[in-house]
Order: C-alpha cells, then sequence, then structure tokens
C-alpha cells in the first residue's frame, strides 16, 4: 500500500540549478519537522542546467514538463501529485517554506485555497522591483477584486496552498504567468472559501534574471483579467455609450442647442446615434461571450443569465428588430416624400437630416437586433445540449 501523503509541495523550475536544491531541502526539512506526512514535486520546464539533478539529490520527485509556461509546469505538477492538500511556491528560494503549516492549518480548517500575502507578511529590500510593488501588483490586484467581487490583498502571490479536488473543480486553461490570476478568479467565481495568511518575500538566490518580464506578464494578467470578465470588458461601457447617445439624441432631435456660444446640431446628433449602436454591439457582445465561456467551461452557470433567457427568446428579438426595420423604412418612405415634393431639389439640411438619421438609425438598429438574435440562438443550442 501507498503511504499517506496529505501535502504535496510543487516547485515549477526552469533553469534554477542554484536554487532549487536549497528549497527542496527547505521543504522537506519543514514537512519532517513539522509531523507532516507530504513529498516535493519539481516540475522541470526543460531546464538546460543540472536543476532536476539537485532536486533528485534532495529527495524530490521530479517530474519533465514537455509544454512549455508556468502554468502547464504547476498543471502537470499538481496532476503527478498524491496528497490531499497542495502547495506551490517558485524554486527560486524567495518565499519561506517554513510558513508551510500555516497554510496547512487554514487547509485543515475547510480553506479550498490559501493565499500567501506578501504585503502583510514584509517584502524584504530588493525583493521585489519597485515597479511590481507600487504600480502592477496593487494596481492588478485592485482591478482583480473589483472585477470578481475578490477580497485577495496579494493577486499574485507565488506561494499558496489547495485543495487538490477544489483545484481540479477551477478547470484552469492558462499555461502562463496568467495562472496564478485564473486561480483566484475561478475561486472567487465558483465560491470557494479563499483566505490568506501573511507570507514573507526575500531577494531570490539566482544570479541570473528572473523569467518574469514586467510589461509583457502584467499586460497578460490584465488581458486574461477582462477576457474573464465580459461585463467589464463589454457590457459595462456599452451601456455608458447608449445612455450617452440616448441623452444627446433626446437633447438634440428637436433642434440646434447652444452652451456657452457653442452650437450642436446634426453633426453632433450623428455621434450621438453612432454611440448607441456601438453601445449595443458592446452589451451583444458581453452577452455572447457570457454564453460562449459558459458553455466552453471557462466560466460557471450564471442564474440570473438562465432566468433572462426564460424572457428574451429569438422570436421575441426578431419582433422587436423587425419593428425597428418598419419605422426605419417608414422614415425613410417619409423622407423620400418630402423630398419629391419639393421636385427632388435642394432641402433644408437640418431639417431633412432629423428625419433621415433616426431612420438609418431603426434600419441599422433593427437588423443588429435581429442578426444577434439569431446568433445567441445558435449559440443557446449548445447550452440547451
Amino acid at each position: 500500500m501507498e503511504t499517506f501523503v496529505e501535502l504535496s509541495v510543487v516547485m515549477p523550475c526552469l533553469n534554477e540549478g542554484e536554487t532549487v536544491g536549497v528549497c527542496v531541502r527547505k521543504a522537506t526539512e519543514t514537512l519532517r519537522m513539522a509531523g507532516i506526512s507530504g513529498e516535493v514535486i519539481v516540475a522541470d520546464n526543460g531546464s538546460t542546467d543540472d536543476s532536476a539533478e539537485a532536486a533528485r539529490a534532495e529527495g524530490a520527485r521530479v517530474i519533465n514538463v514537455a509544454a512549455k509556461g508556468y502554468g502547464s509546469a504547476l498543471m502537470d505538477g499538481i496532476a503527478a501529485s498524491r496528497g490531499e492538500y497542495v502547495l506551490m511556491a517558485d524554486a527560486d528560494d524567495s518565499y519561506d517554506f517554513a510558513h508551510i503549516p500555516r497554510f496547512l492549518e487554514e487547509l485543515r480548517a475547510g480553506s479550498d485555497l490559501v493565499m500567501g500575502n506578501r504585503f502583510r507578511g514584509g517584502i524584504a529590500d530588493d525583493a521585489m522591483p519597485f515597479l511590481h510593488r507600487y504600480l502592477g501588483n496593487p494596481v492588478l490586484t485592485g482591478i482583480g477584486n473589483l472585477f470578481f467581487a475578490s477580497s485577495c490583498g496579494d493577486f499574485h502571490c507565488g506561494m499558496r496552498a489547495f485543495r487538490k479536488d477544489s483545484f481540479q473543480r477551477m478547470g484552469i486553461r492558462s499555461t502562463g504567468m496568467e495562472f496564478a490570476s485564473e486561480m483566484v478568479v475561478k475561486a472567487s467565481l465558483l465560491r470557494m472559501k479563499v483566505t490568506e495568511i501573511p507570507t514573507t518575500l526575500s531577494p531570490d538566490g539566482r544570479s541570473r534574471p528572473p523569467h518574469l518580464r514586467t510589461w509583457r506578464d502584467g499586460w497578460r494578467h490584465l488581458r486574461f483579467m477582462l477576457m474573464y470578465s465580459p461585463r467589464w470588458l463589454f457590457l459595462y461601457p456599452g451601456t455608458f455609450l447608449i445612455l450617452l447617445g440616448l441623452a444627446g439624441c433626446a437633447w438634440l432631435l428637436p433642434g440646434p442647442r447652444f452652451v456657452h456660444g457653442i452650437g450642436f446640431d446634426v453633426h453632433t446628433l450623428l455621434y450621438a446615434f453612432v454611440s448607441v449602436l456601438m453601445g449595443f454591439q458592446l452589451c451583444a457582445f458581453a452577452v455572447f461571450t457570457k454564453v460562449f465561456a459558459i458553455s466552453e467551461g471557462l466560466l460557471p452557470e450564471d442564474p440570473r443569465l438562465n432566468r433572462a433567457f426564460r424572457f428574451v427568446t429569438l422570436e421575441k428579438g426578431l419582433a422587436a428588430g423587425g419593428l425597428l426595420v418598419v419605422l426605419g423604412i417608414g422614415g425613410s418612405i417619409f423622407a423620400v416624400s418630402g423630398w419629391a415634393k419639393e421636385s427632388f431639389g435642394a432641402l433644408d439640411a437640418e431639417h431633412i437630416l432629423r428625419i433621415v438619421m433616426p431612420s438609418v438609425f431603426a434600419l441599422t438598429l433593427g437588423v443588429q437586433i435581429i442578426c444577434s438574435s439569431f446568433f445567441l440562438s445558435i449559440l443557446g443550442l449548445r447550452r440547451r445540449q
């Protein structure tokens, strides 16, 4: 029979020959001193130095991961783990493995995910670049908490622990550095119990530069959070544009307006109509993205969306779009008839445009609603199956 393993310590590794052995030794010693039944796994991501040999020499089980990327290494390492719980930490000797029992205590108490918080525990001098400490991490953590109703204070701490079955429920897809963000996002969306404990960060023990690239990886984290939040990427900007455009239309349709001697007329009115159209497109993309993400298992089911689909049907969308098309055609015919009365000669531009623009707007929006209704219905086929 296999020995029971309560905790697996997983370290991603790419050319960490200078430090991985030290990290394995510290983790192993902590497990022994705390009386924790555990194992240490090093997920080697194609190292060309002696990382694998150094890890084995200290008693780690080394898993060779062919697919490149921080997330790929961790996913394979976690899949190979035998523990009920998993703790992940970088192999650069920047994290304190003596804190392992703190994480395990929270997991035993029922937490699904236990995050380390370096800002609460202490960041040593030169351990984190200035931009990361005062701009990147605080801003990305703030955005993550805003988008996903999380209360995490350090989205990108590399030392964290979780239940293995909870990790499997998350269904994480990211293979790069954004793996860290996806874990917190999925835990928040799935309403898992997430707790935080203070942990420290020290200068790493490597003589080479870190793999992390400030602007590239920062953008990847931000891009990921935007793609996983259709509300903030599409819905809220779209709603703002619709409200702004409708206000502009209501203000300018009756006639030109003047504010402090500045005139606003049909030219501004045109932008108001376009604002509504762009807003509708963004809101439609929000719904399309949400439905697709749920169908593909990227996001959990949303009860509010399911309730909305009981009332918003293909037939109602076609009726609303068709009505707008009819109104647009009717307005266009009215405009042409007025032009005919003038023997198709010159017209009062301000007057005729206040008829033509709403008509064109209604035609365009009507066709968009019809096409969007059909497309949403097609996406819904996968959900019903």
